[in-house]
Parts: C-alpha cells; sequence; structure tokens
C-alpha cells in the first residue's frame, strides 16, 4: 500500500465522530468575521456600522495578490468594525454582525440539484475561484486561485486531491467524502479544468474504507479520476508527502509542488470550488468537527464562518466538560490552544478539540539524551534537535542553513521526544526569524 518513505508517526487515532452525519448549525444572535483568515495579506472591510447585509455579500475585499475576498455569512446589521482576539491570541480586525433572518442573495442557486456541467473555461474558473473567496481547507488557507496560475513553462502532470485527514480526531473530510461525494468530484473536474491537466489523483488513508468505496465508485463515471487508499501514517496529509506517496515524485528543498508538475488541493477545497462555481456560492460556511473524550456527542457541523465556537461546544455536549484542559482549534498535532471560547470559527477551522486536562499539560522538559527519535520521525529529512538548539542559542544563520524554512510543523518530533523538549515551539520561533531576516535581504 502506498505511501511515504521518510519519517513518520503513528498516534492514536481517536476517530470518535467518523459516524456522526454532517448537521446544520443554528445561526447565533451575532457573527464575528475577522478580516484575516488567508494566508497572505487581510481583506479590507467595505462595509461600516449601521449597514445591513444579506449572506453571500462582500463585505472585506482581497488587498493583494496573496489574499482573499470576505463575504457576508449571516443577514442582519452590521454592529461594529473592532479588533478580536484570533486562535493566535493576537487581537485582529473584524467585522461583527447582529443576525437578522437568513437572508441570501438572489445570485446564489440554493437548489438541491447536483450541477455536471461545466461551462465556465479555465481563466473563467479561476476568476470565479477568486471572486468567491475560496481558500485551502486543508488548514494553509492559501488562496486557491493563486495555485491554479501556472507559469508558462510549467505543466501540470498531476491534480493531487488530499482526502488523507491524517490528524487524529478530525472527521469533518471524512463525512464530505461520503455525504458530498459527487458534488466533491465534480469540483475535482473543474479544477483539472482550470490547470488543464487530464489525471487526478485522490489520496484516502485506508482507515477510512468506506470513503474510498463511495469515492472508487463515482469516480468510475468522471473519466481521469482515480482513487488511491493509502498507508496510515501522519502526517501523510502534508503536501509533499502526499505527492512523494501518490506519484514517487520529491518536491525539492525550498520548491513548490508546480516544480515537480503537481498541484494538490483539499477535498474540502474541491467540494467549495464545486460550490462557487456551479452554484455561485462564496465561501462563508465550512464543516467542523467538534470532538474530545469527554464531549456527549462527537460531531460534525456545518457551520456559518464567524460563529463562536462556544455555540458548537454546546450543541455537541451537555454543559461543558469539567475536566477540559485546552480548547484547540484544529487537531492535538497542529492545531492551536484558544485562549476562550469566544474565537470564531473561520475559514481555516477544521475542528474545536476539547482536550482533557490530564493529557493536555506539558510536562517538565529534561536534557536531550541524544537519542535520535525526532531525527527519525521528521518526516522532511530535518535535525529537529539541531534546529532547536540553535535557535535557543540565537544562530540563525545556522538554523536557516539546516534548512529550517521546509519545516512543515506536524509535531511528529515533539511528539516523540522521550525527554518532552518542546522542539516545535523552538523551530516554530526559529522560522519566524529566518522568515524576518530572509525578507530583510531580499529587500535590499
Amino acid at each position: 500500500m502506498k505511501t511515504f518513505q521518510l519519517g513518520g508517526v503513528h498516534p492514536p487515532e481517536n476517530k470518535l465522530s467518523a459516524k456522526a452525519a454532517i448537521e446544520k448549525l443554528a445561526l447565533p444572535k451575532q457573527v464575528i468575521v475577522p478580516v484575516g483568515q488567508q494566508l497572505g495579506a487581510p481583506s479590507i472591510p467595505i462595509v461600516a456600522k449601521g449597514d445591513v447585509v444579506k449572506v453571500g455579500q462582500l463585505i472585506a475585499k482581497s488587498s493583494g495578490f496573496i489574499s482573499a475576498n470576505i463575504h457576508s455569512p449571516v443577514s442582519g446589521k452590521v454592529f461594529k468594525i473592532d479588533e478580536t482576539y484570533d486562535t493566535s491570541g493576537f487581537r485582529r480586525p473584524s467585522v461583527i454582525i447582529n443576525v437578522e433572518g437568513d437572508e441570501w442573495l438572489e445570485s446564489i442557486d440554493r437548489s438541491l440539484e447536483i450541477c455536471r456541467e461545466i461551462k465556465l473555461d479555465s481563466k473563467q474558473i479561476i476568476d470565479k475561484i477568486n471572486e468567491m473567496g475560496i481558500v485551502g481547507l486543508g488548514g494553509a488557507t492559501f488562496p486557491s486561485f493563486v495555485k491554479l496560475l501556472v507559469p508558462d513553462g510549467k505543466k501540470i502532470d498531476f491534480l493531487i486531491i488530499n482526502g488523507v485527514e491524517c490528524e487524529p480526531y478530525l472527521t469533518s473530510d471524512h463525512r464530505l467524502m461520503l455525504e458530498k461525494g459527487e458534488e466533491m468530484l465534480i469540483g475535482v473536474r473543474i479544477l483539472m479544468k482550470a490547470l488543464n491537466t487530464q489525471q487526478a489523483m485522490i489520496g484516502i488513508e485506508s482507515n477510512k474504507p468506506d470513503a474510498i468505496e463511495n469515492l472508487t465508485k463515482l469516480a468510475a463515471n468522471y473519466q481521469g479520476i482515480n482513487v488511491y487508499p493509502l498507508k496510515v501514517k501522519y502526517p501523510q496529509g502534508g503536501e509533499k508527502q502526499l505527492i512523494k506517496a501518490l506519484t514517487g515524485r520529491e518536491v525539492p528543498a525550498g520548491k513548490l509542488p508546480l516544480e515537480v508538475g503537481c498541484v494538490v488541493n483539499n477535498v474540502g477545497t474541491a467540494y467549495a470550488v464545486y460550490e462557487a462555481v456551479q452554484k455561485n456560492k462564496p465561501l462563508f460556511e465550512r464543516v467542523v468537527t467538534v470532538t474530545g473524550k469527554s464531549v456527549d456527542k462527537p460531531s460534525n457541523f456545518l457551520v456559518r464562518v464567524g460563529t463562536p465556537i462556544k455555540e458548537l461546544i454546546a450543541a455537541a455536549t451537555e454543559g461543558f466538560p469539567a475536566d477540559t484542559g485546552k480548547i484547540i482549534s484544529g487537531g492535538p498535532m497542529m492545531g492551536k490552544a484558544v485562549l476562550n471560547a469566544d474565537i470564531p470559527v473561520v475559514k481555516g477551522t477544521s475542528g474545536v478539540l476539547l482536550m482533557p486536562d490530564v493529557e493536555s499539560r506539558r510536562l517538565e522538559s529534561n536534557t536531550c539524551i541524544r537519542c535520535g527519535k525526532c531525527v527519525s520521525v521528521c518526516p522532511m529529512g530535518l535535525e529537529p534537535f539541531l534546529l532547536a538548539k540553535t535557535t535557543k542559542l540565537a544562530k540563525f544563520d545556522i538554523v536557516e542553513k539546516e534548512l529550517v524554512m521546509d519545516c512543515i510543523e506536524c509535531g511528529s518530533c515533539a511528539y516523540t521526544c522521550p525527554s518532552n523538549i518542546p522542539l516545535l515551539d523552538y523551530i516554530r520561533l526559529g522560522k519566524n526569524k529566518v522568515g524576518q531576516i530572509i525578507r530583510n535581504r531580499n529587500q535590499k
């Protein structure tokens, strides 16, 4: 069975919500819509306090090439534009809207009919994806239209669709593949047309046999799309690891997948592309997993962007679990612990994990014993102990030389460290500092 060769770990899967069908979450009384929900420049608000908006209406416009439009997830009145906390604990500009009913723009096709005919050409598809504010829903939130702009002289051999969902606990992509499989495959065909490629490879880990069976059956009707079961191994959802597993090609250090003729998109992104191109629907809602060992009803909710995560928690459990130590946005390996439950859902929110206190405590660090475990599990072939040590000593010339920017921040090193050293924390700091150094150097 296909997989990547270098490194990787096998954390407990804990897919508690895998059998939970997607439910629509009730609208909150108020939404908080950050204008910086994507990788790149934050969007610029084009509404003001007191403005009345409808569902799907543009409320913040992209402010650069790497940016994305933001659309209203609700209908109602703009309460104010203010700074609110994001998942990283920083205050960011947000549009706060009081919800009044649920009136959608008439241009959005709300019918349940599946639209199979793709009428737009490649350029029109890319423009529509840009207009509708689609970003990568696998976690990075990179503006999706940018990936589709293939430079002159480059050819895309494979569109890779990431259905791996290797992060423990999360099941939102799994449920999408089961419940919206055909729409997702039409989204794949749309992406193939935009990239002018004839082959798409959908990678799904073998712990999702029902999704593999469903998409394999459906894909038989779509020329050029094939489904590949993958061995279960974290972090197989990393785009470089997935490319290696499916094609055998290796993306060079510091390069992008298009260097080896590939473009990678998440299954959630493919579904959002279907809705944008075929239904004229902007990205203002997504499926979010709400889960945890003490959660009464681990669930998958279709949630409007801007909904406070406390609303999701309330819908999944009878009273806030008393043993909760941390609320994590995302999964336990790459997610971030949030300040409080008032933090809103954004385009990149894949899950809300309530982690018990006994599991969320940071254990006391000990001296590195040079066991090499962090090196053996690193899927990028780096030396995490060295990157952490040189970062701690502020030797950023060495940190850069040792390819810290290639780190995908999967957390495998910290997970496996017997000395409980927070390796990833140091490496993230090193990446941040080296990134600043590189930017300053390029500006000279």
